[in-house]
């Protein structure tokens, strides 16, 4: 799946559980069905069969697909019926905005404000778009703007390498307030602590 459909399925899961208890439903079937129904509002469309494959070689590594017997269907009819109680829950309210198109200009715009030499001997935009990835593994995407997001990733990747963007001293307003006026410094910092706290997420699951 290209990083749109990830996107749209990730937020989905994420909505899902903030209706409903974790406990109540099986947090598998419901990122399987996520994934279905992402394919579907972004017409990008998955088969049933080759999610379950997926997820069998996830839960069984080197083992065979599954067989198309009753096990199968019974998995299939749960992952259709999950999804239509999904779109229930969250009122078929199920297309977002995503921060993507918003970092793609930002970036655009940052790589002509800054300096060949930095540019080009830093990373920033494979880090950038790497933390706008790994933030959907938490609950960002329906805690902030998108506009705001795709900002503190930029902000974050130029952070880590100690970029500064030229002339923002003698600037009126900070560089990240040219991209978003509502943006403030505390939304910024909020933002980053959200994400740097998903990277301690592996080490605290028992």
């Amino acid at each position: 799946m290209q990083s749109i459909p990830i996107a749209t399925a990730c937020t989905i899961y994420h909505k899902f559980f903030c209706e409903i208890n974790l406990d109540t439903y099986d947090p598998y079937l419901v990122a399987m069905s996520s994934l279905y129904l992402a394919g579907k509002v972004e017409e990008q469309h998955l088969r049933t069969r080759d999610i379950i494959n997926v997820s069998n070689r996830y839960f069984h590594p080197g083992g065979e697909p599954l067989e198309l017997d009753s096990r199968f269907w019974a998995l299939r009819d749960s992952i259709v019926q999950c999804e239509l109680l999904m779109l229930r829950v969250l009122r078929f309210q199920v297309s977002f905005q995503h921060p993507h198109k918003y970092l793609l200009h930002y970036l655009i715009s940052l790589k002509n404000w800054l300096n060949r030499y930095s540019w080009q001997r830093t990373p920033i935009s494979v880090t950038a778009w790497a933390l706008l990835r790994d933030s959907y593994h938490g609950g960002l995407c329906l805690r902030f703007r998108a506009q705001h997001i795709a900002v503190a990733v930029l902000h974050l990747a130029l952070q880590a390498y100690g970029v500064e963007v030229p002339a923002e001293a003698e600037a009126e307003k900070p560089w990240w307030q040219v991209f978003s006026d509502d943006l403030t410094k505390p939304i910024i910092d909020n933002i980053v602590s959200d994400l740097i706290q998903i990277y301690t997420m592996d080490t605290e699951i028992p």
